[in-house]
C-alpha cells in the first residue's frame, strides 16, 4: 500500500500550501479528511500483513 501513503502525503503537503496561502475553501479541509482516510487505511491493512 505505498501508492496509498504517496497518495496521502501528496495530499497533505497540497492542503498545507493552501493554508498557508489561504486558498482552496472548503476542498481543502475535504483533501485533508481524505489523507486522514488513507491514512487510517494504509495503517490498518499494514498491520493485518504483519500479524
Amino acid at each position: 500500500m505505498a501508492f496509498l501513503r504517496w497518495l496521502g502525503g501528496f495530499v497533505l503537503l497540497f492542503w498545507l500550501i493552501g493554508l498557508i496561502f489561504k486558498i482552496g475553501g472548503s476542498l481543502i479541509n475535504l483533501l485533508l479528511i481524505f489523507a486522514v482516510i488513507v491514512f487510517v487505511v494504509d495503517a490498518l491493512i499494514t498491520r493485518k500483513k504483519g500479524a
